[in-house]
């Protein structure tokens, strides 16, 4: 089973586009749903309407639905996508968890994907975790430090994991400076490790195009404003230094020079502001 959920857990869209390439690709068919009236909060996760023919409206609810695809090598994925859950998050993994053993899932994977201080022009570096050696060895990726508040996805693989399921939890990091959504780069980062952990054979040259473009894209707007440009620079040279993630942590730091570098990173009369990145990204 490989899992994602939209909201807070999937920056840029990352993870569920993942996802949505895995059902593309394998074609993947409806096998379940769960009843959205049981964990969704209407007011926050708002159902849509839309004109058919210019006269009827349609109504399209929020969903939490599996599917299913087989895949070339005779094994079959079984994916869950949907909105992440306002609403009784144990009762809802608990539900996951029936329909893991209804298919005889082997492995569960969750993918996810935050908003970090990683630039747009490296490589992807993604984190995470498995319950199994093995596992971990194909990952073969930084485990993540990351620790504060969670969505459903870490809430989900600590259940999974608790339930003696194999599992694991793969995380990208998306630039936060650019954060609308789509992130090809991303998402093709995550599928990257989720086709070495379950061994998949997986083709992705159209989601190497689309990044090429997307990098193209920003670098371009990057560019065109001096104040972007030297943020990037900066972020650019703390990732080669090892030092961008999701969160700075101090105490990881032994050089009392580093520590001060982080303070002045962070120094906010620096840096331009949120709604300025935004902004010129806008324009």
């Amino acid at each position: 089973m490989v899992a994602a959920f939209s909201g807070w857990n999937d920056a840029g869209d990352a993870a569920t586009d993942a996802v949505r390439w895995l059902a593309r690709t394998f074609r993947a068919v409806p096998c379940a749903t769960l009843d959205p009236e049981e964990y969704l909060d209407f007011q926050a996760a708002r159902p849509t309407v839309e004109l058919i023919d210019g006269v009827v409206r349609a109504v399209n609810w929020p969903a939490l639905s599996f599917s299913s695809a087989r895949i070339p090598d005779g094994r079959d994925l079984v994916l869950l996508l949907g909105t992440e859950p306002n609403l009784r998050w144990r009762t809802f993994c608990a539900d996951v968890l029936a329909v893991a053993d209804e298919t005889r899932c082997e492995t569960v994977v969750t993918l996810g994907a935050l908003l970090g201080d990683t630039p747009h022009s490296r490589p992807v570096r993604c984190t995470g975790s498995a319950t199994d050696e093995v596992l971990a060895a194909r990952l073969g990726m930084e485990r993540s430090r990351y620790e504060g508040p969670t969505g459903i996805v870490g809430v989900l693989h600590d259940s999974v994991r608790q339930a003696a399921y194999a599992s694991a939890s793969i995380w990208a990091p998306v630039p936060h400076y650019v954060a609308s959504p789509p992130n090809p780069k991303a998402t093709r980062a995550l599928l990257d490790k989720l086709a070495a952990l379950l061994d998949l054979g997986l083709d992705l040259t159209d989601l190497d195009i689309a990044a090429a473009a997307w990098e193209r894209s920003v670098a371009d707007v990057v560019a065109s404003d001096s104040d972007v440009a030297g943020y990037v620079d900066r972020l650019e040279s703390r990732y080669d230094q090892g030092l961008a993630g999701y969160v700075v942590d101090d105490e990881d730091e032994d050089d009392e020079d580093e520590d001060e570098d982080d303070e002045d990173w962070f120094d906010e009369d620096e840096l331009p502001s949120g709604d300025t990145l935004a902004e010129d990204f806008e324009r």
